[in-house]
């Protein structure tokens, strides 16, 4: 018996949610950095604009999920 391949979408959807997890760690990080620093008006301005990319790729992500799942399971 051969073992079950990954199908391309479940390895590209779990590469996408590593990158995704990463850049939101990365951006934990860079705002701690920015907040020791000093640079809170940076921060407050740009904050907004960070937070509504993250929701729409993190929602985009979870529809990919979702599919995902969906097929996995049919297959």
């Amino acid at each position: 018996m051969e073992p079950q391949q990954d199908s391309r979408l479940l390895r590209l959807v779990s590469r996408f949610l590593k990158y995704f997890l990463l850049v939101l760690f990365g951006f934990a990080i860079a705002y701690v950095a920015s907040m020791t620093f000093g640079a809170t008006k940076l921060v407050i301005m740009l904050s907004p604009i960070v937070f509504a990319v993250l929701w729409r790729l993190g929602l985009i992500l979870f529809c990919l999920i979702a599919t995902t799942v969906i097929f996995e399971s049919l297959r």
